[in-house]
């Protein structure tokens, strides 16, 4: 449990759940709740919008007649509500020292460096994209160097975007998603490289390359492995296998299909009933599934928690909302001005896409 006032843990989950609600009702229209879909079910039950981050980033951007957002997710996301909603708004994460390990894998320094580096190998014709899982600093460096924002439901498309713009890709931070769908548009491996901003590689050995893709990684999907898809087909051999594609190319290549989180539960939803859908992503959302859709069989390809999108508690919900309503909020997420302009030209890049 996170540090809150003693009088939240010693309240029942029925009285924290009841004094939820009031204050929702006490609230109205001035709150909007995002809940991203891998928050725990005693928090998502409550969000006005539960989605992934392209789906609650055009949320926030949406929400123009809430005072306040609270978003129930990790830290990129709130910031990217901050980005994206009205000055006269508030963006509140009820656990401000939630983070995504991924996004800290990258910032602008690191960006800048890589940047000077592999620009004189093609005389400036790179563009650099970021997956939505990076911090703020990150989305304002590539915006002003011409670049997008992307998630992984629209991967694909910014990257035929930005190869329309230059004829090579810097993808930052998540390497696995950004091989995956480069080698999905056909680019062979040889013309993918690796950037590692702590070792970085002798630039003339990646003059040969189309798409160079950061060294970062989720924890949650790179834990399956290719023998966790060969179990599941030899345990369930009529089972159709999803999984996200931060996984392992060696994993996606195994799958049946590779999909983002709304792909994912599109994929459950449209299998037939009686079927067997084998998921390789976080568990709470495997586990919602399976809830949702008692027709089929729907089972972890093996479980993976997300710990810091675990560390958001129904409690913590309701301190950020009884912050509100005393006119004391708290955990109030800011990204400084010049900051967020130019995140936002790249996150605007994203949204008309």
């Amino acid at each position: 449990m996170n540090d809150l006032p003693q009088k939240y843990k010693e309240m029942s989950d029925g009285e924290v759940y009841a004094a939820i609600r009031q204050a929702r009702q006490t609230l109205g229209e001035r709150l909007t709740i995002l809940g991203h879909h891998y928050q725990s079910d005693e928090v998502i039950q409550f969000a006005d919008f539960r989605g992934d981050s392209l789906e609650l980033s055009r949320q926030a951007a949406q929400a123009t007649r809430a005072e306040y957002i609270v978003f129930c997710g990790v830290h990129f996301m709130a910031e990217t509500a901050a980005i994206l909603c009205q000055p006269s708004q508030m963006v509140i994460q009820p656990v401000i020292e939630a983070l995504c390990p991924m996004a800290s894998m990258a910032d602008a320094e690191e960006a800048a460096a890589a940047w000077d580096a592999l620009s004189p190998l093609w005389d400036g014709d790179l563009l650099p994209l970021t997956y939505q899982n990076s911090v703020a600093d990150i989305k304002a460096f590539v915006g002003k160097q011409g670049g997008a924002v992307c998630t992984s439901s629209n991967a694909a498309q910014l990257f035929q975007w930005a190869f329309s713009q230059k004829g090579h890709v810097l993808f930052m931070p998540d390497e696995h998603l950004g091989t995956n769908t480069a080698l999905a548009m056909g680019i062979p491996h040889a013309r993918i490289g690796i950037w590692n901003p702590l070792r970085p590689p002798q630039v003339e050995s990646l003059a040969g390359c189309q798409v160079i893709v950061w060294k970062g990684f989720c924890s949650v999907h790179t834990c399956f492995r290719p023998e966790d898809v060969d179990e599941a087909r030899a345990n369930y051999p009529d089972a159709l296998v999803v999984v996200h594609p931060e996984c392992k190319h060696e994993v996606v290549a195994k799958a049946d299909l590779s999909g983002s989180t709304t792909g994912i539960i599109r994929a459950v939803e449209q299998a037939p009933a009686g079927s067997t859908v084998i998921v390789g992503t976080e568990w709470h959302l495997v586990n919602r599934l399976a809830e949702t859709y008692p027709d089929k069989r729907v089972l972890p390809l093996r479980r993976s928690e997300c710990r810091t999108m675990a560390m958001t508690t129904a409690r913590d919900l309701l301190y950020a909302l009884d912050g509100i309503l005393s006119g004391t909020p708290h955990n109030i997420v800011t990204v400084d001005e010049d900051t967020a302009a130019w995140a936002r030209v790249a996150l605007e890049r994203m949204l008309r896409g």
